[in-house]
């Protein structure tokens, strides 16, 4: 046996080297590490006998004739590129080579990739229609009629893949399109606002699990709980605002026990002030709250809408329940002050015209929004109808369609104008040929055809407009502006100066905060906290205050890397986080007091910082009971290394937590759970990377026992490293940065393409990490070199 394993070793070398796998290097190559390891020395070590043609381990075999050249086959050789760079192969336990031995083999791999890569480029195929998100949509209607609205509440949630929602859009099913038709109406109505009528409104309903014991965000100071409500109210008029509180299961009121003030505001001003007295008897339990509304004129358009209680000063009765912070659980925590349920905006009266309106028709050109931002002309005959919505149509059809527009793109939108406004008037036919905008096809889809001439197999540079698109889509989620879209027009972006100077602006774009809230919210899984819930009757103190205050103090770290322009390293190893008080006392951090968040610089010896040490990441890699090192092991592994290891065999039983005794800790019990040999392959991937976070609770408290006993914080990497605590972690992570670099440019090229990253697309974010790494990895770098990467200019045609 032994014999034969040495002859396919020998026939293995000679195939690499007659293959031109190693070409440039013999068997008595001199590059070699201090243990006299050359490269072909390393392939025959390490990778033949578990790799060949019998054994095929992992569905992998190098004895392949048609493995003999590395460019030919770079879905086999990247794949093995990757396991040696996180230094999962050869596998714990088995004989590893040196670092200089990996860098060796490594370094002439992606070499000859790479050298292949630039001769003859790849850049994969994205789908010729991609419907926009539910994320983009409402951006778009952001962007193109200054009109926000609650784009969840119109279209369902996009499923996602890859780990992005931007993926799987490319097909748009009857029931879909009749959510676009119902939202292209609804929107349509408020951008014009002539459909306005008495009786139509809205209601905001708040989460049950909302403490409001202390002051909002956003409203005056001297106040506590409530809510604030960015409103968009459709035309001038008198609006009722009606206002319900919390109730218990006996429909009682909950908290009132004495007398408060309900304060409603619009933008910062009071519009009424409100008593609420505690009932008498059962009846006035019922209508404790009936009372509280008020009528109140207001102007079309945005306004911040504010519910609250002027505060009371703090007495005994309000803090005696501390530490805990959490007061909506009728049973264990019950509230202690009345909390607003529900809000609903109703219209009493509705104003014929707007005094917008007005300054439009007496001077258009004074006026740069008109109704909404939307009506910039109105007919003063009614002959000039026609003439003033194709002014109004014109523009808008540019910036929806997010190209130059031809005389037949508007013949459609004409015709809606002129079938409504014949019956209800110019604004009613504006509203109608909106509505026919917005559920276009040129609309709802982002297309990119092959251009005539295209050769298959042949790649071609995709048109300044579409590359206007993807760059928008990208850094905004959004249309493109029209300063983008005309250098776009003009066949100057693909310029390189030009392209680099609108990177930096966009970045610098508050639009840009989509990076934020679409792309790190999905990356880091800040939108699974909506769902999570934590066990109550183990953590009492959680509520949906902490819940969102995990989630503002990751977005707003990852902000400060964005606008900042900082290392991507320093998600990693920043002496800086930003807290509020609710979130500071959540962390045992003093003397930070109020509910706006602030930047706080965080001393050597501190337990907080980086996004390993954030409580909504260890939280959402938590269970509802306990940590869970597994999860937090495979996150590190999916989406900090880039090893994500494979999904567990059918056969292999869930880990229990009656299987074993209860008194044991989590790393007692995965221990029994890897004596299944089926289990171990992975388990000892992620286990090692998970206990070194185990200082840290499910809802991310530090703690230094666990089960009564003191935590075991070792683990290691799977290159082997061993270290304590999350401090270890981070160093071993950043010992080798090109690594998590490389990471978080795959996620954002996936994130930026609408499409997963493929072998094909390695050599480019090589190229990227590199250039990247000269710039000390900045944000700005990497986001450069993803937009000027060929996969991103490019596309393969069918």
């Amino acid at each position: 046996m032994r014999n034969h394993k040495s002859q396919m070793c020998r026939w293995l070398l000679v195939s690499l080297l007659c293959g031109g796998i190693v070409p440039r290097l013999a068997a008595d190559d001199p590059l070699t590490d201090a243990s006299g390891h050359s490269i072909t020395e390393f392939l025959r070590t390490y990778c033949a006998a578990c790799h060949d043609a019998e054994s095929k381990s992992g569905g992998l075999s190098l004895m392949e004739e048609s493995l003999r050249s590395v460019p030919q086959h770079p879905e086999i050789w990247e794949s093995v590129i990757r396991k040696l760079k996180t230094r999962q192969m050869p596998p714990p336990g088995e004989e590893r080579p040196k670092e200089a031995t990996y860098d060796l083999v490594l370094s002439e791999l992606q070499q000859q990739l790479d050298l292949a890569a630039a001769v003859d480029p790849r850049p994969g195929r994205t789908d010729t229609f991609r419907r926009l998100t539910r994320t983009e949509y409402g951006n778009a209607i952001r962007d193109l009629l200054h009109l926000q609205i609650d784009a969840a509440a119109l279209l369902p949630k996009d499923e996602v893949s890859h780990g992005f929602d931007n993926i799987t859009v490319g097909e748009l099913s009857p029931t879909l399109l009749n959510r676009y038709i119902s939202a292209a109406q609804t929107i349509s109505r408020l951008a014009v606002g002539a459909s306005a009528s008495p009786g139509v409104g809205d209601t905001i309903r708040l989460r049950p699990d909302i403490t409001q014991e202390e002051h909002v965000a956003g409203l005056p100071l001297g106040t506590r709980g409530g809510v604030l409500i960015p409103y968009h109210f459709p035309a001038d008029g008198e609006y009722n605002i009606r206002v319900r509180l919390m109730r218990d299961r006996n429909e009682h009121v909950e908290g009132l026990k004495r007398e408060h003030q309900l304060e409603i505001l619009l933008d910062r001003e009071r519009v009424a002030l409100l008593p609420i007295r505690p009932p008498k008897n059962a009846t006035q339990h019922q209508t404790a709250d009936a009372h509280l509304q008020a009528r109140v004129r207001v102007t079309a358009g945005p306004h911040d809408l504010g519910v609250t209680f002027l505060k009371k000063p703090s007495s005994l009765i309000e803090t005696k329940r501390q530490p805990f912070q959490a007061h909506f659980n009728f049973h264990r925590h019950p509230r202690q002050s009345p909390a607003v349920y529900e809000v609903t905006v109703t219209s009493e009266s509705i104003s014929a015209e707007s005094p917008s309106d007005q300054s439009a028709s007496d001077d258009p050109a004074a006026s740069t929004s008109g109704r909404h931002g939307l009506l910039t002309c109105r007919p003063k005959t009614p002959d000039d109808g026609e003439a003033c919505a194709r002014q109004i149509l014109s523009p808008l059809l540019r910036r929806a369609y997010r190209r130059p527009i031809h005389e037949e793109d508007l013949v459609q939108p004409l015709k809606f104008y002129r079938n409504a406004s014949a019956i209800d008037g110019f604004d009613a036919g504006i509203e109608s040929a909106l509505s026919s905008i917005l559920v276009s096809p040129q609309f709802l889809f982002r297309i990119e055809r092959d251009p005539s001439g295209a050769v298959p197999g042949k790649p071609y540079h995709i048109s300044d407009v579409e590359l206007a698109s993807r760059l928008s889509f990208f850094l905004w989620s959004s249309l493109p502006d029209d300063e983008l879209l005309q250098l776009a027009e003009d066949g100057r972006l693909r310029d390189p100066r030009v392209m680099k100077a609108q990177v930096q602006r966009m970045l610098a774009d508050e639009r840009s905060s989509s990076l934020v809230t679409s792309f790190a919210g999905q990356w880091l899984y800040l939108r699974n906290l909506e769902t999570l819930t934590p066990d109550l009757r183990l953590f009492p103190d959680f509520d949906h205050n902490l819940r969102e205050a995990f989630r503002r103090e990751t977005e707003l770290f990852f902000e400060s890397i964005v606008r900042e322009d900082r290392s991507v390293l320093d998600l990693l190893r920043a002496d800086y986080t930003f807290l509020n008080e609710r979130l500071a006392k959540h962390y045992g951090i003093p003397h930070i007091y109020g509910s706006r968040f602030r930047r706080i610089r965080l001393p050597p010896d501190s337990q907080r910082g980086g996004l390993l040490r954030h409580g909504s990441i260890l939280t959402v890699t938590s269970y509802a009971t306990r940590t869970s090192p597994v999860i937090r092991g495979h996150w590190i592994l999916e989406n900090l290394i880039g090893a994500p290891p494979p999904p567990p065999p059918d056969d292999v039983p869930a880990l229990k937590d009656n299987t074993v005794a209860a008194s044991l800790s989590v790393r007692e019990r995965l221990t029994a759970h890897r004596a299944n040999p089926a289990c171990a392959s992975c388990h000892d991937l992620m286990d090692p990377i998970g206990f070194s976070l185990e200082n840290f609770d499910a809802i991310g408290r530090w703690r230094e026992t666990e089960a009564g006993q003191p935590v075991d914080a070792s683990g290691g990497l799977p290159d082997g490293s061993e270290f304590s605590g999350v401090d270890g972690l981070e160093q071993g992570i950043l010992g080798r940065p090109e690594l998590f670099a490389g990471t978080l440019t795959e996620k954002l090229l996936t994130f930026g393409l609408g499409r997963g990253v493929s072998d094909l697309d390695a050599p480019a974010v090589r190229k990227i990490v590199r250039d990247a790494a000269a710039d000390d990895y900045r944000f700005s770098s990497i986001v450069q070199g993803i937009v000027d990467s060929v996969p991103f200019q490019m596309r393969m045609p069918e």
